[in-house]
């Protein structure tokens, strides 16, 4: 019974169904606490667009809108699969939650401080770190001072930052993390990709995740499907990672232009990833066969398609 006790629900699956509870919020906290090295205490859990539970998002965006003690907004992403437009979607997710908060026709003044932080489990660009935060601060071009906006606070006129107000980024790049964990965030980091966590521990929210989070105090029904959702994503990043191989080798050998090269990544990744989302080999069958058809409908040759995608030339001319 000894290696039961050392296996925890993995970080994703947890937040969609589990850290929404009240009971739970110490688990998110935690988090937050180490993150912002700050003890951050949530008031409520805000809805979001995002919080779907059907089987069919099971790999779409998971994310929560949390407010802290100061009121201020915390989003909180996780992200299994590749989106080309990232990046954006971050930017409009900010946007969206600092419109949703305001009424029409109130203060300016009642805008909300917006923290975003992406958890994501695929390639996010090229860097050598794991985490990455981003900031609004207004430098001047010739001085290199950073600029003071005077607002009024509680009847009186303070100067104040503009990163005091604008929102900021974090970005955990979660399978870059390759280090031994020393502290709180790389024990964090490490959980949010491994689903271990030190017996230990005495970091924020993981020793409140040792008791919360037990893979073995899950109902048989809700364990099978979280064992179905590992399986998941495991064979869907395999197939990604290898039609991107795949794509790229070929684009160099055919010598086909960047702009055609990324078309077909991007019609190999959305195909295939269709065919994962049910978690089923049949799944991966129909997302080979809607890559072909995207291949074919490129106007790429029968023996390119065959080569990329694995099938024979008869069944693609069949399509």
């Amino acid at each position: 019974m000894g290696k039961l006790k050392d296996r925890y629900i993995r970080f994703d699956w947890a937040i969609k169904r589990l850290l929404r509870d009240k009971a739970n919020f110490a688990v998110l906290e935690g988090l937050l606490t180490v993150l912002f090295e700050d003890k951050t205490q949530i008031v409520e859990i805000l809805e979001s667009e995002g919080n779907q539970l059907a089987e069919t998002d099971k790999f779409n965006r998971v994310d929560i809108k949390a407010k802290n003690s100061k009121g201020e907004i915390i989003l909180v992403e996780v992200q299994n699969t590749r989106e080309v437009y990232y990046l954006e979607r971050i930017l409009y997710g900010v946007a969206k939650t600092i419109t949703e908060h305001i009424s029409l026709g109130e203060s300016y003044g009642n805008i909300k401080k917006v923290y975003s932080i992406s958890i994501v489990y695929f390639d996010l660009g090229k860097g050598n770190d794991y985490l990455y935060h981003g900031q609004n601060r207004f430098i001047g071009v010739h001085t290199s001072d950073e600029l003071q906006i005077s607002t009024k606070q509680e009847d009186a006129i303070l100067p104040k930052y503009p990163r005091e107000i604008f929102p900021e980024y974090y970005i955990i790049r979660v399978n870059e993390f390759d280090k031994v964990a020393k502290t709180p965030l790389e024990e964090w980091v490490n959980y949010l990709k491994t689903g271990e966590i030190e017996p230990d521990t005495k970091v924020p929210g993981l020793s409140e995740a040792r008791e919360k989070l037990k893979y073995y105090s899950m109902a048989p029904a809700e364990r099978y499907a979280y064992d179905e959702h590992l399986n998941a994503i495991m064979i869907q990043n395999d197939v990604l990672s290898t039609a991107k191989l795949e794509g790229l080798t070929e684009g160099r050998s055919k010598g086909l232009a960047e702009g055609r090269a990324e078309g077909r990544a991007e019609g190999l990744a959305e195909g295939l990833a269709e065919g994962r989302a049910e978690g089923l080999a049949e799944g991966r069958a129909e997302g080979i066969l809607s890559t072909a058809q995207n291949l074919k409908a490129m106007g790429l040759s029968i023996e390119d398609i065959s080569r990329a995608t694995g099938l024979s030339k008869e069944d693609i001319v069949k399509l």
